[in-house]
């Protein structure tokens, strides 16, 4: 859905590869991180992200049952979603899309 809306995506299996990215330098503007995952769970990630590189622009995603350990102060997108509700999400967050290639 990211692509379709024009984001240049940086996939990550795990919020440990996404800590590991981070530390080898990865520039991003956007997370956007599943509450429960493996390892760290997506609440922890996006404290790590704060504090390592303020200003980044943070979204939660979360099932309906997961309330446990959610960061009220984050920005949340319940699943399931439609892709209009990911792009609504990410214009409040002031995301911005890719440039088109011939515009670069």
């Amino acid at each position: 859905m990211l692509a379709e809306l024009g984001y240049r995506v940086i996939e990550a299996a795990s919020g440990e590869e996404a800590m590991q990215l981070m530390a080898c330098g990865e520039p991003f503007d956007l997370l956007i991180t599943d509450h429960l995952m493996p390892g760290i769970n997506g609440t922890d990630l996006a404290k790590v992200v704060r504090s390592s590189r303020p200003g980044t622009a943070i979204l939660l995603v979360s099932g309906y049952a997961e309330h446990e350990g959610l960061d009220a102060d984050l920005p949340r997108l319940s699943k399931p979603f439609r892709k209009h509700e990911l792009a609504a999400s990410l214009a409040q967050l002031g995301a911005e899309q890719c440039e088109p290639e011939a515009e670069r």
